[in-house]
């Protein structure tokens, strides 16, 4: 029996003749453990795409960033990652705590080569986990059920040009993320970080838009 098809798919596969076919990839190519390959693959990324659903059933997707490592896998069937400082709204949190089937996506874009991870998760504020990753606000468990790498034929090539400094590490002072500066939103912050946006000098929204737009590294 399929651990990835419903009758959804079956009926596409059927329709354009591929049920033996889909199959045969998730036969070969769908495991429920990691190998040497695969974990070294995903504690290599600085990146991935995370994909969460609401208690609605709406879908969200997040890009989760960090150093090479932000993501460890701990053993056979088992990944942590942690959830930094954002925007506030904790989508992705919120949503995971209530539903916790989750995907991941793991992509290198200079080879190409991507890989799929499914999973159920829980949030922990444990200290020893909390310990794994500076500056981490919760920590990400990811009991693994399903991973399989995909196709990279339609996946771009491209060349990683800098490191985001936004990046929690350990010893370096993290920069105040300038969003947080944008006067319009300082009396709705966290009073430690308007204590901060002063010290630093707040900005208009219109500043900071015209950084995001032009790519500016302070964005």
């Amino acid at each position: 029996m399929s651990q990835l098809f419903a009758e959804s798919h079956r009926s596409l596969q059927d329709a354009f003749g591929t049920r033996a076919l889909a199959d045969r990839i998730e036969e070969l190519a769908v495991a429920s453990a990691f190998d040497d390959f695969s974990r070294a693959f995903i504690e290599s990324r600085d990146m991935f795409f995370l994909a969460t659903v609401d208690a609605e059933g709406r879908p969200t997707v997040s890009y989760k960033g960090g150093d090479p490592g932000f993501v460890r896998v701990q053993d056979a069937s088992t990944l942590v990652f942690p959830s930094y400082d954002g925007n506030g709204m904790y989508l992705s949190m919120g949503n995971l705590s209530q539903a916790p089937e989750i995907g991941m996506l793991f992509i290198a874009f200079d080879r190409p080569y991507r890989l799929r991870v499914q999973g159920r998760a829980c949030l922990s504020r444990e200290a020893a986990d909390l310990a794994l990753f500076p500056e981490a606000e919760l920590v990400v468990r990811v009991e693994v059920s399903q991973i399989w790498p995909n196709c990279p034929r339609y996946v771009h090539r491209y060349e990683k040009v800098q490191a985001s400094r936004y990046v929690p590490r350990s010893g370096c002072e993290t920069p105040l993320a300038t969003w947080k500066r944008v006067d319009i939103l300082q009396d709705v912050l966290p009073a430690a970080v308007t204590a901060q946006a002063t010290a630093t000098g707040t900005i208009g929204l219109d500043t900071w838009m015209e950084k995001v737009v032009t790519g500016d590294p302070e964005a």
